[in-house]
């Protein structure tokens, strides 16, 4: 899992500050669970140490673009052996723009010098290298948010960067239903009740996808 800051596998159902709403101090002042959070605390510590020690999850984590680029080529050059088992849930939101390396100051910038111009420069579309050279034999998914032309640029990203498949998803329904776009169509998904998240379905449905296309 390439991961920068996002929501964490089996963190979920805690509060966003874990870490000082799950624990209080005691009279003695060691820290223990609140009793309130406690099985959601004891859930998440157990799917995740049994995710890692069985060697289903990896969590890499990155924070410039660069630092993105390098670990994706890095992980997925490696997975290029496994072929068509392997396949990449791409749902990083990826800036359109970057600061160039060459470009960037050492030190803070000062005001002094007076209004700042900043140029910008594209980041590489790098869906089509991994694609074609990274992890050719990979089953690929990659996801676009646009509420105006959401179902445009999803059929373009299968066409352009030949995805094998496309979540299409907007900010603020995203939770509740996802349009998965294929070359056979498009799928509704929706959270299949309030006490379940809406991946749960997209996966499954993902997972039968993979299944398909490793067997065709």
């Amino acid at each position: 899992m390439l991961c920068r800051g996002t929501c964490q596998p089996f963190c979920r159902s805690l509060p966003d500050d874990a870490l000082l709403e799950c624990f209080e101090l005691t009279d003695d002042s060691c820290i223990k669970v609140q009793e309130s959070q406690s099985e959601v605390v004891k859930r998440a510590i157990k799917e995740h140490h049994k995710a890692v020690s069985g060697g289903m999850l990896l969590k890499l984590p990155f924070t410039t673009i660069f630092e993105y680029l390098q670990i994706l080529r890095l992980i997925a050059t490696s997975m290029k052996i496994i072929g068509a088992s392997g396949m990449f849930y791409l749902a990083a939101a990826v800036s359109d723009f970057y600061v160039p390396w060459e470009t960037m100051v050492v030190h803070k910038i000062q005001s002094a010098s007076g209004p700042l111009d900043m140029r910008l420069a594209q980041v590489p579309k790098m869906l089509s290298v991994l694609r074609n050279e990274w992890a050719p034999q990979a089953f690929c998914v990659s996801f676009k948010t646009d509420k105006e032309i959401l179902l445009e640029k999803a059929d373009t990203a299968l066409k352009r960067y030949k995805m094998h498949a496309v979540v299409a998803n907007e900010l603020s329904t995203r939770k509740e239903v996802v349009i998965l776009v294929t070359d056979n169509g498009k799928a509704y998904v929706y959270r299949e009740n309030d006490h379940s998240d809406i991946e749960s379905p997209l996966i499954k449905l993902l997972v039968d996808k993979h299944s398909t296309f490793i067997n065709a």
